[in-house]
């Protein structure tokens, strides 16, 4: 078991329990502090308490984290687009179309999968028993470059540049009609979707802020190709962003018309640039993955 204690100190007196030990401890998601609460895994001053709990200064934080579980997941000899690789990460071009890690309907053909084989146990286990090495994700249907950490070192440096919003993530994206201004931002609050919890929404439930960034790069009969940088990285934000602005991602059957898929197979959504700090060496990296078949294809289909 991983015991981590800490003292609180005046400045955080006074934040609710799970946000100051995700303040505390980056690698570990909001959602995951949440269960270990209601697991009883969390103790101040000895003592289980709330999540709602505000601390005072001086108290005693106890989080006790399970030994990680043994993975039960396949590997499996997929082939996967290396963009670089060292001892303590790799960032791949996924392909659109797969899924990041196994899930309820996904238990093979992930990129999890591939990832157990090619790397073995070189593998971080920070994110627990079906996400080994995953930073952060990507949708199945959005293509693109995500980064993947072998080790717990490398892992909790990269989500600490996540949350500090240090990580460089740029976007391309086609969508619909024509954005309001060739350039802005779009700063709105999302929260999982009240109606369908699989999907977010602006001022959903417990609404976290979201910041995206937006440039047209080119204009088209219906359609403008735009880049998009995260401020934020939420799920679906750049897609429910856009379906908020009257401009959805083209494809996009979830966030926009179901009926008007316009030939694709989800969404028009490719991730073009990532640029971090290495954990290691403290050098700035910066990769970038051209624009893939389907998508270049759409652009000459909307260009005719």
């Amino acid at each position: 078991m991983d015991e981590r204690i800490f003292s609180v100190t005046a400045e955080e007196e006074g934040q609710r329990l799970d946000k100051l030990i995700c303040l505390r401890f980056s690698e570990l998601t909001r959602s995951a502090v949440q269960k270990h609460i209601e697991n009883g895994s969390v103790f101040v001053n000895d003592k289980p308490l709330a999540k709602s709990y505000k601390p005072k200064a001086g108290d005693s934080i106890c989080l006790e984290l399970p030994d990680p579980q043994n993975l039960d997941v396949v590997a499996q000899n997929i082939p996967l687009d290396i963009v670089y690789e060292d001892n303590d990460l790799l960032v791949v071009n996924k392909p659109k179309g797969m899924v990041v890690h196994p899930a309820a309907g996904n238990y093979d053909g992930t990129l999890v999968n591939a990832l157990l084989y090619h790397c073995g146990d070189s593998l971080s286990g920070i994110n627990g028993v079906i996400r080994p090495g995953i930073v952060h994700r990507i949708d199945k249907d959005t293509s693109g470059l995500l980064i993947v950490a072998k080790n717990d070192i490398a892992h909790q440096h990269l989500a600490q540049q996540i949350q500090a919003h240090s990580f460089k993530r740029e976007y391309r994206a086609v969508v619909v009609g024509r954005m309001p201004q060739q350039q802005g931002t779009v700063d709105l609050p999302l929260g999982r979707s009240a109606v369908d919890r699989k999907k977010q929404a602006v001022n959903g439930l417990n609404p976290r802020h979201a910041v995206t960034h937006y440039e047209v790069l080119a204009e088209y009969n219906g359609f403008s190709l735009c880049k998009f940088t995260l401020e934020t990285g939420r799920t679906h934000q750049i897609r429910v962003h856009c379906a908020a602005l009257g401009h959805p991602v083209a494809g996009d059957s979830v966030y926009g018309n179901p009926k008007q898929t316009h030939g694709l197979a989800g969404q028009c959504l490719h991730a073009a640039v990532i640029g971090f700090v290495h954990p290691t060496s403290g050098e700035y990296l910066e990769f970038s993955a051209d624009l893939p078949t389907y998508f270049e294809a759409f652009l000459q289909k909307i260009n005719k």
